[in-house]
């Protein structure tokens, strides 16, 4: 199988990824409130994962994952890097079930490692849901463009781009354009369940632009058309 296409096996046979949640929150007594309120995610998003209507991020699915006492290796096996250096040719391209979105893990482990980095591949039109966790996150925009939504800004980042911002703040992504995006995507979050979560950031945030460095000098409108 050329290693574009292959995809990660979701651990428990063939049971779907909903039903393993749905099933794991019924036996630790959870509610889908409480589920979403300690995972920094919308209730309705819980629920449409549970029934197969939509399927997570790798971020979002760790912060499930940490929530129903789980790691997130029991819901999702990822590709394993074991050097330093990754070829490109070499590199699987994975997705969480059937997600049209993709990744390619590029970090290792080692101990005291802080950096997760994975190369995504963000289909037209895909929108990510809102989340909020701990850590930071960097996007350097490789090819193609996105929106990146921070605590209601929107920022247009195009190739050679980048935002640097810390993680507690809600942020989500959606790919406006017509032509898929490849994002270089590094965070301190453990989406690999290699290792202890790293400690939350601050409540900065800068935008590096191609050739030029800004920092949000100005408002930023928000989908409702207002400053935000």
């Amino acid at each position: 199988m050329d290693s574009a296409a292959q995809q990660a096996v979701q651990p428990g046979g063939y049971e779907p990824l909903g039903d393993r949640l749905r099933q794991r929150r019924r036996d630790l007594g959870l509610t889908l409130q409480e589920v979403a309120d300690r995972a920094g995610l919308s209730v309705g998003f819980i629920s449409q994962i549970e029934r197969g209507i939509t399927t997570p991020s790798l971020s979002s699915l760790v912060a499930v994952a940490r929530v129903l006492g789980a790691n997130v290796g029991d819901f999702l096996e990822q590709p394993k890097v074991t050097a330093p250096m990754t070829r490109h040719a070499e590199r699987p391209h994975y997705a969480i079930g059937g997600a049209s979105l993709t990744y390619e893990r590029l970090s290792t482990t080692f101990p005291g490692n802080v950096l997760r980095s994975v190369l995504i591949h963000e289909p037209p039109g895909h929108r990510s849901e809102p989340i909020s966790h701990e850590g930071e996150e960097i996007f350097f925009i490789l090819d193609g463009a996105i929106t990146v939504e921070v605590d209601g800004e929107e920022i247009v980042l195009e190739a050679g781009d980048s935002l640097h911002f810390p993680s507690t703040r809600v942020h989500s992504t959606w790919n406006h354009t017509d032509r898929p995006a490849t994002i270089l995507h590094t965070c301190t979050m453990d989406v690999f369940g290699d290792g202890p979560s790293a400690g939350t950031a601050g409540t900065s945030m800068a935008v590096r632009r191609n050739a030029r460095l800004k920092s949000l000098p100005k408002p930023l409108k928000t989908k409702k058309g207002k400053s935000s």
